[in-house]
């Protein structure tokens, strides 16, 4: 259990088209908006459907695979891990953002 400390892996659809970024170092960014779902039956027998969103981001060549094959609809499974920044938006309020950065990327649907 030692190796498994920050790991997450998770099987949705893609939200929306990828945010393509290059950087001033030249390293590619690739942000994908990831829905999953969880079904499960309310107390009177009907089936429920509960979708999460999750926003990953992607780096170099897991970035290059996302610019080429990932699309909105597409069914993708992911591995990475959870990663937390901050910011301040233009108004000057700081901002907490959770993100999964891409390790690993599996293109599921054709």
């Amino acid at each position: 259990m030692s190796t498994i400390k920050n790991k997450v892996q998770l099987i949705g659809n893609v939200g929306q088209e990828p945010t393509m970024t290059i950087l001033e170092d030249g390293k590619k960014l690739a942000r994908i908006s990831l829905a999953t779902n969880e079904y499960y039956n309310n107390a009177q027998g009907e089936k429920q459907t509960n979708t999460s969103w999750h926003s990953l981001v992607a780096w170099g060549k897991k970035a290059d695979i996302v610019e080429k094959y990932v699309t909105k609809g597409k069914e993708i499974a992911i591995e990475g891990k959870l990663t937390s920044r901050s910011y301040e938006d233009k108004g000057g309020v700081k901002r907490y953002m959770t993100e999964i950065t891409i390790s690993e990327i599996l293109l599921l649907s054709k």
